[in-house]
């Protein structure tokens, strides 16, 4: 099983920046706006569910999330305008799409032909569907998120070229979901709308900060590369909807905490004895405190769930396939880095450390060990 051509091609992300033609004081890439928007997603996707919408399938919603993100991988170099332009006319729109699968396809086809028709049929069918009420949840957290990003970016030069245009644009964009009513209550929630910005500070922490790394990730841009890995194994395993679901979810929120303490490297976790549960601890308390009471109770069993999953207990009974897709999400990151000319030894022993850890190793029928040995090229 081939999969490194499509962990490679999901990386490609944490590269792409996005409004590059404009000023900007972070870094905005694709990868960090997928993962934010994934959560918006989520938390439009739950409200909706409580106004008792019958139509909401989480596997609709994670997949859409999936095939929009390689979409806009190959994409991403169309100005926005442009690509809007395309999509009011059909036949060109889809000529592009399928100009978009033919590209795709060479890093999809180890996931089977099942996966390859799923993402043709997705790209290549109406998104304007109205009764597809994931996709439109979808399609209003990327605008949300549009939105959020182009605030930052409004704030510094609101007089700059283009800037007024892009307002109006995004806003007149935004009025497609001014009808759902999970948009509306999300809007008028001072909770939620905070909860959301919370999750969109770990675009600005930047992981493994004291090494010098090409591409840099965030927290955030992490934690979606684990979802994402977490959803292919899971896929690939044959596990029920309602396990894909899970494993897609906690990586999602697996590193939530880390907005309280930032990211601690492994190293520092150990190098005093009782350290790590300390650490632990404090992070449960402060979310207490800080993130779940932004959230309705309702939901707390989940997030819970998704944030305090304790990886090294399942790691006992031969591994949870989300520690398996944060170890391998952590390894690629620093192959990445080997690859472009860096030389750390610590990068080195920790991606020697994770290839002993996976030796020989299946989880849930994932050959983890021969994933890892399509990497030995550094």
């Amino acid at each position: 099983m081939e999969l490194k051509p499509l962990l490679l091609k999901i990386y490609e992300a944490a590269s792409m920046q996005r409004w590059n033609d404009q000023i900007r004081t972070i870094d905005i890439t694709e990868l960090d706006k997928q993962a934010h928007k994934m959560i918006v997603a989520y938390t439009l996707g739950k409200l909706q569910q409580s106004h008792g919408s019958p139509g909401i399938d989480w596997i609709q919603i994670i997949q859409a999330g999936l095939f929009e993100y390689l979409q806009r991988i190959v994409l991403t170099d169309l100005k926005p305008p442009l690509f809007y332009q395309i999509k009011k006319d059909k036949k060109k729109y889809l000529q592009l799409n399928q100009w978009v699968y033919s590209r795709i396809y060479p890093s999809i086809k180890s996931m089977g032909e099942q996966f390859c028709e799923l993402f043709k049929n997705y790209i290549l069918s109406d998104d304007k569907a109205p009764e597809n009420i994931n996709r439109k949840i979808v399609g209003a957290a990327h605008f949300y998120v549009t939105k959020w990003e182009f605030d930052i970016i409004h704030r510094l030069k609101p007089g700059g070229y283009q800037v007024e245009e892009i307002r109006s644009n995004i806003e007149r964009e935004q009025q497609n979901y001014s009808t759902l009513a999970c948009m509306q209550e999300f809007l008028s929630s001072k909770e939620l709308l905070a909860f959301i910005d919370i999750c969109g500070q770990l675009r600005f922490q930047v992981r493994w900060s004291h090494i010098y790394r090409v591409p840099k990730t965030s927290v955030l841009g992490h934690m979606l590369i684990v979802a994402i890995l977490s959803y292919l194994f899971s896929y690939l395993s044959n596990s029920s909807s309602e396990v894909k679901i899970n494993n897609y979810f906690t990586g999602l929120f697996h590193d939530l905490p880390e907005v309280l303490t930032r990211d601690i490297i492994n190293p520092v976790k150990r190098s005093v004895e009782g350290l790590d549960e300390l650490i632990k601890e404090y992070e449960k308390e402060e979310m207490d405190k800080k993130i779940y009471k932004l959230l309705p109770a309702s939901w707390h069993k989940s997030i819970r769930l998704y944030t305090e999953t304790e990886f090294e207990d399942t790691d006992k009974r031969d591994g949870s396939l989300v520690k398996a897709a944060d170890d391998l999400a952590a390894f690629i990151e620093a192959y990445l880095c080997v690859k472009n000319g860096i030389n750390n030894e610590s990068l080195k022993e920790a991606m020697e450390n994770l290839i002993k850890k996976y030796s020989r190793r299946t989880i849930s029928g994932i050959d983890l060990d021969c994933i890892y040995r399509q990497f030995r090229d550094v």
